[in-house]
């Protein structure tokens, strides 16, 4: 008898998540179990319902309740999916905080570093463990997080470190900020850039670590861009959207990385765009965003 698969996608109730997890219901196989998450309960059951509802869909769909703000919950349910199912063969992160830009980015500091950073750092911290051979661990992130969209000054908390130090530069990052010294360190305005860098080099630290066994079991841990996408999220920070995809069509390269057969090396512990692995270095920072948000 074939083993299930066992797939889970994080902020999944709407957006891209939403579509990852509608993808990932219709192109697995019908014994396959796709967990869709969210914070609010009845959105989650909702949505559950609506996907396992759909006419393309294959596989079983159920929703669950998952604060991503709660590393306690994540760790629950790491443990609950080892024991129950011996793991998880899909991990998709994809849990964010919308802010819009006429908010104040160091009001919003603290939310959004819990959404995106402690909970991409506990994430990798317990789901790492439990993804059994084969598997796939991918951060949604974006391009923002390669490493040259960040002042030189800041490379050094972010290069070729572990996750320990990745998730102290996180916590200095956001001490400089309550303190009003974060301009003065090099720190953007524009939360979305150190949040994006931090999560992918977390991803990197956890890869380096165990990247010899993983490329010897077929199993993926990366982060991934999906290019731009016409959500509610996105689009009050865009003039020009005659570019950006739909969260459907944004799920099909993220969803062609994760049900590939085999793993290409050079994806591995990188930022994929579009099947492409983004180079690390690269990048410039965002003048027109910093332009945006400066008094």
């Amino acid at each position: 008898m074939t083993t299930a698969r066992i797939a889970l996608v994080t902020g999944a109730n709407q957006g891209l998540g939403r579509a990852l997890a509608e993808g990932l219901a219709a192109r697995m196989a019908p014994h396959d179990l796709v967990l869709l998450t969210g914070r609010d309960r009845r959105r989650v059951t909702d949505a559950a319902h609506e996907v396992a509802g759909l006419p393309g869909t294959r596989a079983r769909v159920e929703g669950r309740v998952l604060d991503v703000t709660r590393t306690d919950a994540i760790a629950r349910l790491a443990e609950e999916l080892r024991d129950r199912h011996g793991g998880v063969d899909v991990l998709l992160s994809n849990a964010v905080t919308r802010v819009l830009p006429e908010e104040s980015q160091a009001a919003r500091a603290d939310e959004v570093i819990a959404v995106s950073n402690t909970a991409t750092h506990a994430i990798l911290r317990h789901f790492g463990p439990v993804l059994r051979p084969g598997g796939r661990l991918l951060v949604v992130a974006s391009s923002l997080g390669t490493l040259g969209h960040l002042d030189p000054r800041l490379y050094h908390l972010f290069d070729g470190v572990t996750l320990d130090q990745v998730e102290h530069a996180v916590e200095s990052w956001r001490r400089a900020i309550h303190d009003g010294t974060a301009r003065e360190a090099g720190w953007p305005v524009w939360l979305n850039v150190p949040s994006k860098v931090a999560q992918v080099a977390a991803v990197r630290a956890v890869a380096a670590e165990r990247r010899e066994r993983d490329l010897g079991t077929g199993t993926l841990v990366a982060a991934v861009c999906p290019g731009m996408v016409d959500t509610a999220t996105s689009r009050p920070w865009f003039t020009d959207y005659s570019q950006a995809q739909s969260p459907a069509q944004a799920a099909r390269a993220v969803l062609d990385l994760v049900l590939a057969e085999r793993v290409d090396p050079a994806h591995y512990g990188e930022l994929v765009r579009f099947g492409k692995a983004l180079s690390w270095y690269d990048g410039t920072p965002p003048v027109e965003q910093e332009r945006l948000l400066t008094p």
